[in-house]
């Protein structure tokens, strides 16, 4: 998708955790959104030509030293500003207003709003997050809202186009929450509701064949729906001059390789290749147990596999890969804590010669599957559950050996079966086993073992940003623990795990 971004939304990142969420929720009005660091000059939020501003949440409070504070300019830029928790606590106290300390407030809350240009007149349940409220709004606001303990929860100065909020619009707790965002985007900021998947696809096809012009390229492909979107859209762009190359890196689920090669073979009609590298890959990995040194390891490896490759197909001198927006936020970019490297992102080494072209690397999961349906792959593809480009290596923990492999294959199926038949099968975004770099002592066959656990993972989400476990019901998970241990050879235990994201990442490592 072509860097010359279209005119939407710029989302200030303050560190929230819902600042994904919030640039989310405005593409959902079909209105591009763009998260950028706090410290964005205002010329720079012109030369987007953004529409509006949304200045997100933040762990901080606007009184401390070290706060982080935009360039007191962004409150005059030119176009409406929506200040969001931190954000509307800094809006009233760079404006001149009185932010102090309040009572920790973490949940539900009854809001009461008069009748304004972002809340309809009213209560609503709306969900908060602060340990900081504005007391009084500065000079020129209209209070719109309060609760019973927060005496500012919404202001706004329409001649300024500047407001503010308390709560949290973009968490589904807040009734009406989706509509304050539309207001905002669609009402107050003017924007055209034109994000949508046709244009999308447009645009991709026209970034490939510009990049591309009289040349080749080749598509790295696993199967999955993002690798898949990307190869239909470049095959869409190149025709008879891309070369779609699947790497069975030997950490693929259980005959999961012969599936994906399947799956093109059925469904694309341009060259194909798979490469066996499962050795190549296996024995870069050897003795390495910390995780980004494998992602890097992995990408690395990759590299040289399509480097190799695209000089024999051809002189290719571009790489199509289906790079996303989370895998670019989760990689650290300026305006966010690095959390992990992707192996197609922060994984890719220095020394790579090729051109890299990533069509969507500007959407979320969900706006992929909305352009694989609109390019009308099956559901099959658009469907499938997310599978790390590392595969199997992230979800063994420790050092990756060709006998961890297979144990953990076995295990993964069986997860998979008994899901399918569980009934919850239609609510996992991604489920999985993972094999822990630890033993413990059990007993089989009246004999003391001590072997390693495996830990279920299925969880529910929208984009990846956020997961909640799958209340998977019990006597499933007495059937993956008693197939996985009597089946799986080296393995004594299995948990479960319930821990939401955040505080934990959806994979292990």
């Amino acid at each position: 998708m072509s860097d010359t971004r279209p005119a939407g939304i710029a989302v200030l990142d303050f560190g929230g955790q819902y600042t994904q969420l919030i640039a989310r929720r405005v593409r959902e009005c079909r209105v591009f959104s763009e998260i950028v660091p706090f410290s964005t000059a205002p010329s720079g939020i012109r030369e987007r030509g953004a529409r509006g501003v949304i200045l997100s949440g933040g762990p901080e409070s606007v009184y401390a030293q070290n706060a982080p504070r935009p360039d007191m300019g962004i409150f005059s830029v030119g176009v409406p500003v929506l200040g969001i928790c931190y954000g509307h606590q800094l809006m009233a106290h760079t404006l001149g207003g009185e932010v102090s300390p309040s009572e920790r407030e973490f949940g539900a809350a009854e809001l009461s709003a008069a009748q304004s240009r972002l809340l309809p007149e009213g209560k609503r349940r709306v969900w908060m997050s602060h340990g900081d409220q504005v007391l009084a709004a500065p000079q020129g606001f209209a209070v719109t809202a309060q609760t019973p303990t927060c005496p500012v929860a919404a202001m706004e100065n329409v001649e300024s186009k500047l407001y503010g909020v308390q709560f949290h619009p973009e968490v589904s707790h807040t009734e009406g929450g989706q509509e304050v965002i539309h207001r905002f985007v669609l009402d107050v900021c003017g924007c055209e509701p034109n994000w949508t998947p046709a244009r999308l696809i447009d645009e991709a096809v026209a970034e490939i064949r510009e990049k591309v012009g009289a040349g080749r390229a080749v598509c790295a492909v696993s199967g999955g729906v993002d690798s898949c979107v990307v190869a239909a859209l470049a095959s869409r762009a190149l025709d008879d001059r891309l070369t779609c190359i699947f790497v069975d890196h030997g950490l693929m689920r259980l005959n999961e390789a012969d599936e994906v090669e399947a799956v093109f073979r059925e469904h694309y009609d341009c060259r194909f290749l798979r490469v066996n590298a499962g050795e190549q890959f296996l024995g870069a990995l050897a003795g390495v147990t910390e995780p980004e040194q494998k992602r890097k390891i992995i990408g690395a490896e990759f590299i040289r596999v399509f480097e190799r490759l695209a000089r024999e197909v051809g002189e290719c001198d571009w790489l199509i890969q289906g790079t996303l927006y989370p895998d670019v936020i989760e990689s650290g970019n300026p305006m966010a804590a690095k959390i992990k490297s992707h192996h197609n992102v922060g994984g890719l080494p220095e020394w790579m010669r090729i051109g890299v072209i990533e069509p969507v690397r500007l959407l979320f999961k969900d706006e992929v599957r909305e352009v694989g349906r609109e390019l009308g792959l099956p559901d099959t593809i658009v469907e499938r559950q997310p599978f790390p480009g590392p595969g199997l290596a992230v979800r063994i923990l420790g050092e990756v050996t060709p006998e961890r492999v297979r144990t953990l294959q076995q295990a993964d199926a069986i997860v998979r079966e008994e899901l399918r038949v569980s009934g919850v099968w239609d609510q996992v975004w991604q489920s999985y086993a993972a094999l822990l770099d630890v033993r413990s002592v059990g007993v089989m066959g009246d004999t003391r073992t001590y072997e390693n656990p495996v830990v279920v993972r299925a969880v529910a989400s929208e984009d990846a940003m956020t997961a909640a476990a799958v209340r998977v019901p019990w006597d499933a998970l007495e059937r993956i623990a008693t197939r996985i241990v009597n089946e799986v050879k080296g393995v004594n235990r299995v948990l479960y795990d319930l821990t939401s994201k955040p505080p934990a990442t959806i994979e292990w490592e």
